[in-house]
Parts: structure tokens; C-alpha cells; sequence
């Protein structure tokens, strides 16, 4: 597993810092997230996947650092445990996934098609992950935010059960209408 030092400089060499992102770059983005999840009490592992949430695309940025297939490269950067959190990250339906998230426990996997059951932890670093990045985005376009705040504010108060209280304290704060 690289240092944290070590997967910025992989980040940079595969071109984040040349993707634009609200607030500047993706690079940018994915440091700010990672800084913000310690701030808020989130393990390593969590940290790890903040710094590299977007590697694979996601549902709300389609754009990919690194192949799927190569999910062995990432696993060396950050460990296994936050590895497998990147994947159900990129892999969220959200669409599909977020409004019943709370209720079900279940992420439908858009690579492959199938709905996942993440554990109750795995549950719980995916919400903290989720909620941070759209703070993130919000605070650096508001344009997001008058869009998507209301949608926001409520689905993240559908997920406090399963987030971390110092997070859902951030979005709340964040979020005020």
C-alpha cells in the first residue's frame, strides 16, 4: 500500500489535476474530500477512498482514471478494504440506490448490473463518502446547490442512521436552507 504522498503523485500522473471539476480540478476535488473525511473523524481506509473515489467514474462524473480491470493497480495504492469502497462508490446506481438506501441497504451496481449488500461498516463509509463529496461540489458551485439542495437535504437526513454523526452535523451546516 502507497503513503498518502504516493497516490497524489499517482493521481497527478494519470492526470487529475488536468480534469476540470467545480472548485478547479478533479485533483483538487479528491484532495479537498479526503482532508474534509479526516477532519470529520472517518478512518483511513475511508480517507484512502475519499482521495481516489472517482478512479473508476461514477454516476455523476463518467469519467474514468483507470480500468476496472485493473482494480489490482488501486488495491496496491490504497489496501484492499478501501479499494472495495472506490468500486461500490463508482458503482452506485444513484439513481437506483440513493432514494432507498436507509431502508434497503442495498446498492444496485451499475457495471455489472446486480444489487449489492454492502455491510453495515462498508454502508456507513459509503454514506459518510457520498455525503461529502456533494458537500464538497456544493460549496464550490452553487449552481448544485440551488438545483440539488432541497433533494439533498432530504435524502441525507433519510441517511443520519447510517452516517457519522460529525457528517451529517457538516451536511446539515452545509445545507441550511
Amino acid at each position: 500500500m502507497s503513503t498518502d504522498r504516493g497516490v497524489r503523485v499517482w493521481l497527478r500522473r494519470h492526470g487529475a489535476e488536468q480534469i476540470a471539476h467545480p472548485g478547479g480540478t478533479l485533483y483538487a476535488h479528491l484532495c479537498r474530500v479526503s482532508e474534509r473525511l479526516a477532519v470529520l473523524g472517518c478512518g483511513s481506509d475511508v480517507q484512502a477512498a475519499g482521495l481516489t473515489h472517482a478512479v473508476y467514474g461514477t454516476d455523476g462524473f463518467d469519467l474514468a482514471l483507470l480500468n476496472r480491470a485493473d482494480r489490482g493497480v488501486l488495491r496496491d495504492l490504497v489496501g484492499a478494504e478501501a479499494e472495495k469502497l472506490v468500486y461500490l462508490y463508482g458503482a452506485c446506481d444513484r439513481s437506483r440506490s440513493w432514494r432507498e438506501l436507509a431502508e434497503t441497504g442495498r446498492v444496485f451496481d451499475r457495471f455489472v448490473g446486480e444489487v449489492r449488500t454492502p455491510s453495515t461498516a462498508q454502508l456507513r463509509s459509503l454514506v459518510n463518502l457520498s455525503i461529502v463529496n456533494e458537500l464538497d461540489v456544493i460549496e464550490h458551485d452553487p449552481a448544485v446547490a440551488d438545483r440539488h439542495g432541497a433533494y439533498l437535504r432530504e435524502l441525507f437526513a433519510s441517511w443520519a442512521p447510517l452516517a457519522s454523526e460529525q457528517v451529517i452535523r457538516d451536511a446539515q451546516r452545509v445545507l441550511r436552507p
